[in-house]
């Protein structure tokens, strides 16, 4: 399909970030991270995520991301906010659109794909440094996500 852009203005890049988490009744949440194995920030953990395609939604981006870097579908993706500081990319002007999901970590068997290196569950308060602007962002979703009702219920957990 041939169309025509307006390339008179500046344009950033979009990417999607995947926020995957389940919870511990004993320790809390735990977060799913791919360990990088692209510069920038080679060998460095990350949320799982890239750049959107011409031709896709950003609910299509996300799962297509998350599952090309952790094997992982089905999840019930969300949007919970947008990331548009003017330089949190060292590559040029991004702007990340943040999904969320419960995964069941104790079912789901991720495998490291695409430009994950490594794939791995973490707990919040156990966590290694983090890429790009991926604490700040971790940061903002805790408060989202604790101001809402707790749901240790399995059945709201989408993969398993």
């Amino acid at each position: 399909m041939n169309r025509k852009y307006c390339y008179d203005y500046p344009r950033p890049a979009v990417t999607t970030d995947c926020i995957i988490y389940d919870i511990d009744d004993q320790k809390g949440f735990k977060i799913l991270l791919i360990k990088r194995n692209n510069d920038p920030y080679k060998d460095m953990w990350a949320f799982p995520g890239g750049f959107m395609e011409m031709d896709e939604t950003a609910e299509e981006c996300a799962a297509r991301e998350l599952l090309e870097e952790t094997g992982i579908k089905g999840v019930l993706l969300e949007q919970v906010m947008t990331v548009s500081e003017v330089d949190r990319d060292p590559r040029g002007r991004t702007i990340s659109i943040v999904f969320t999901g419960r995964a069941d970590s104790t079912s789901v068997s991720p495998l490291a794909g695409d430009d994950a290196e490594a794939i791995e569950w973490f707990e919040i308060g156990e966590l290694p440094p983090l890429a790009f602007d991926h604490h700040e962002i971790l940061q903002k979703w805790l408060k989202i996500i604790r101001g809402r009702p707790r749901r240790n219920d399995k059945r709201y957990c989408s993969a398993r």
